[in-house]
């Protein structure tokens, strides 16, 4: 399934089981809890990593569509825009960029 169907499916099911699509300061707040969970997931090696990073990418997915925005058009508009940058490594290791916007 690509991201544009993904999120049209999951507004869909947010819509009939009436959770929130109004509210996208809660969106938000949900997403960080989400973001939390998945992070104590990965840290003790639970096996729910997968589903709880799937939790994250869902709640994007609805502050995307709460905010009329294509995510799908967005992460490629944002891929061919990381593909344009350089990075060099300045004295303390850390990755500088050094072209593109």
């Amino acid at each position: 399934m690509d991201i544009s169907s993904t999120q049209k499916v999951a507004w869909e099911n947010k819509l009939v089981k009436g959770f929130n699509t109004t509210d996208v300061a809660l969106e938000f707040g949900f997403l960080t809890a989400e973001v939390s969970e998945v992070f104590t997931a990965w840290r003790k090696g639970l096996p729910d990593l997968g589903e709880e990073l799937a939790d994250v990418f869902l709640y994007l997915t609805a502050v995307a569509e709460m905010n009329g925005l294509d995510l799908e058009s967005e992460v490629t508009r944002k891929i061919e825009k990381i593909e344009r940058r350089t990075y060099e490594r300045n004295e303390h290791g850390a990755q500088i960029r050094t072209s593109g916007d």
